[in-house]
């Protein structure tokens, strides 16, 4: 079915974006996995392309179109697998809070470079022992004159070993009541004394993706690096969380539809018994099955994402999305892989990798259970004694 939310100038974008994948970052994809990271070529052809913040501001050299464009290209990587390359993240994600929360003289130093592809982008929300408690951050930053010192460790960091900025969520007030009101958004350059890179984390999928620890040991940036006001933090965290959950779902409907479209190609070329497997009732069944949830899937996706750019407040809708999808995403990746029998535990087939990957995506972006809680929160569910 032809997508009624796309203009004639959106699919001409998805037309470039779609051969710039195919010609300059297919073929790097086994190399990304292998060396556990992405390129930094590849970044700049992005930025110099205009597929890096395609929804940001023109005055800082994004396109300033609409959030469907930045969709676009969610949607292309994910096609191709391209998940080493962390384009939601940098430019949906964290471009966002320099665009809305930055100062002049901050998005005149980062946010043009980030949107060229110079700059790699990384937010460091997670530590070892928080989870998804953001008010329960242990970082530090403590001001000392005109800079902050920075002390704490972070976890599960996308983007940790390559990104050259970071976003680091900390306690400038670790006494404020309630918790959330100390926690502030400080910019760390990855030149800045104190800023330690850990381990590269050996992962179950997303192998192309450096996700790492981040350490800071006294880390000194000024005090110029605050973004937004001290005690803010939360609430801008909040704020973009609906894009952030939206490009989630985005991405995770995009790749169960590929598992899908694949499994079907090998269903019609794969023989048993003396016919195509998928002359079988089982395999007819479970394929409709499927691509019925998906159709399903990406009626509700697109309805948000009109939200979205309309500028609808749609944090509960997105929630849904992001759970429901996402466990779609690891149904179908098991389905699929079981229709390809012993050859889809073989890594040389995309559905394995599918498989692999699918399992942080009900993880990362709030677990799908911290989902459910915002939900029946919003649902009016959460009853005090």
């Amino acid at each position: 079915m032809r997508r009624e939310i796309f203009s004639e100038e959106h699919e001409m974008f998805r037309a470039q974006v779609r051969r710039f994948v195919e010609h300059e970052l297919v073929p790097k994809i086994d190399g990304w996995n292998r060396a556990g990271m992405s390129d930094r070529e590849s970044w700049r052809k992005m930025g110099a392309a205009g597929f890096l913040g395609a929804n940001a501001p023109a005055e800082y050299g994004g396109a300033g179109g609409d959030f469907l464009y930045d969709a676009i290209v969610v949607e292309e990587l994910a096609r191709a697998r391209a998940h080493g390359l962390m384009m939601g993240l940098h430019s949906d994600i964290i471009i966002p809070y320099l665009s809305s929360f930055g100062t002049e003289a901050q998005k005149r130093r980062h946010l043009t470079r980030a949107i060229s592809g110079e700059t790699i982008l990384a937010i460091a929300m997670t530590e070892p022992g928080t989870g998804s408690d953001l008010a329960a951050v242990q970082t530090t930053a403590r001001r000392d004159g005109d800079t902050y010192v920075i002390n704490g460790a972070k976890m599960f960091i996308s983007n940790g070993q390559i990104a050259d900025l970071i976003v680091v969520v900390a306690k400038t007030d670790p006494k404020a009541q309630p918790a959330h009101r100390g926690v502030s958004l400080i910019l760390v350059e990855a030149d800045a004394p104190g800023f330690v890179r850990g381990r590269k984390l050996d992962k179950l999928g997303f192998k192309g993706q450096d996700t790492s620890e981040l350490f800071f040991e006294d880390c000194r940036v000024p005090v110029t690096n605050l973004l937004g006001v001290e005690g803010g933090g939360f609430k801008m965290l909040m704020e973009k969380l609906q894009q952030e959950r939206l490009v989630t779902a985005v991405g995770a409907l995009t790749s169960a539809r590929r598992c899908l479209d694949d499994t079907v190609a090998y269903t019609k070329g794969r023989r048993a018994f003396g016919k195509p497997i998928a002359a079988f009732q089982n395999t007819q069944f479970k394929l409709a099955e499927m691509a019925t949830e998906v159709e399903i899937g990406q009626a509700f996706v697109d309805r948000l994402l009109v939200a979205h750019v309309r500028g609808d407040e749609v944090v509960t809708e997105v929630s849904m999305a992001k759970w429901w999808v996402t466990d779609l995403l690891k149904r179908v990746a098991s389905e699929c892989l079981q229709l390809h029998g012993g050859y889809g535990f073989m890594l040389e087939y995309p559905v394995a990798m599918d498989y692999a990957d699918a399992a942080v995506q009900s993880i990362y972006a709030g677990t799908n259970e911290i989902m459910k809680v915002i939900i029946a929160r919003r649902m009016g569910l959460e009853v005090r004694d």
